[in-house]
């Protein structure tokens, strides 16, 4: 067995030294892009092709579909989703993208193409090393924004596509933080290190992002600080209402306080009866979601 080597090895240091050079290096580079132009993710050409004709007030649907069509797999997740049963209460089946947009609309069109690029981001080969990380992030997402809709839906007048948008994309920072994480070597072979950062910084990463992304005010307002505790949200009342507490329903908050032990991510908190009985419904749509991106 190889023996460990002592605490004052020179070689351990250098090790530390150039870890904390490439954490701030990475850091400091995501500042710089968020200054000026930022470099998405090819993956996310659709996503953001989508979201220009969407802002385009003369843009129809069949516009909206020929850009959406440029990219099969959304288009099929645009399909299976529009024919599922959370849409397609009826049974009755469509093959046609801009049949599929009048039924579910184009907020949730934008939603489908936001999640097929953030699952295409964590399935590249780049991203190997934090493969756990990203997959329970993932998981995190879909559980949120499936809570997000059906709080929306039961306890307010916040439109539920909406709350599913804010939710599916509110954790948008740690995403490209894993994505820009895996271009330095020492925090890729060290990939715990980099839930530490993903803890301090991905709130206000993410809102400038979102800002970049052109997405609506709202919700961008709605993801800003949603890990960081607030009183107990007894009548959620706004979209920022919403996103905190199916964050808290679905672990988030508390997934950032326990990086070092095994415990429950949920937030006792949120286990009241007025949202424990939205539990099976939550469960339901999240398989629903799920399902149709095929996540």
């Amino acid at each position: 067995m190889t023996a460990r080597p002592p605490i004052d090895d020179p070689t351990q240091d250098k090790k530390d030294a150039a870890l904390k050079a490439q954490r701030f290096k990475m850091l400091e580079d995501i500042a710089r892009e968020l200054a000026g132009e930022i470099s998405f993710p090819t993956c996310f050409d659709i996503a953001l092709q989508v979201r220009n004709i969407m802002r385009d007030p003369n843009a129809s649907l069949r516009d909206i579909a020929g850009v959406v069509r440029m990219e099969p797999l959304v288009a099929a997740k645009l399909l299976k989703m529009a024919n599922s049963s959370a849409y397609n209460p009826t049974g009755k089946q469509i093959t046609d993208v801009e049949a599929a947009l009048g039924r579910i609309g184009v907020n949730l069109a934008r939603s489908v193409a936001m999640a097929v690029a953030m699952d295409q981001l964590l399935l590249s080969k780049d991203l190997v090393a934090f493969a756990d990380i990203s997959k329970g992030l993932w998981t995190h997402t879909l559980q949120t924004a499936a809570a997000a809709r059906v709080v929306a839906r039961r306890l307010t007048r916040v439109n539920p596509e909406d709350a599913m948008l804010a939710g599916l994309v509110h954790d948008l920072g740690a995403f490209y933080m894993l994505y820009r994480s895996a271009q330095y070597d020492e925090l890729r072979i060290r990939p715990n290190t980099v839930k530490y950062l993903i803890a301090q910084w991905h709130e206000s990463i993410g809102e400038s992002l979102l800002a970049a992304l052109g997405l609506p005010e709202a919700i961008v307002e709605a993801i800003r600080d949603h890990d960081q505790p607030r009183a107990f949200v007894q009548t959620p009342r706004t979209l920022a209402d919403v996103i905190y507490v199916a964050n808290a329903i679905a672990g988030g908050i508390a997934e950032w306080a326990h990086l070092d032990d095994d415990a429950d991510g949920r937030v006792d908190a949120y286990r009241t009866p007025e949202y424990l009985a939205l539990g099976e419904e939550i469960e339901a749509a999240c398989a629903d979601l799920r399902g149709a991106l095929g996540g």
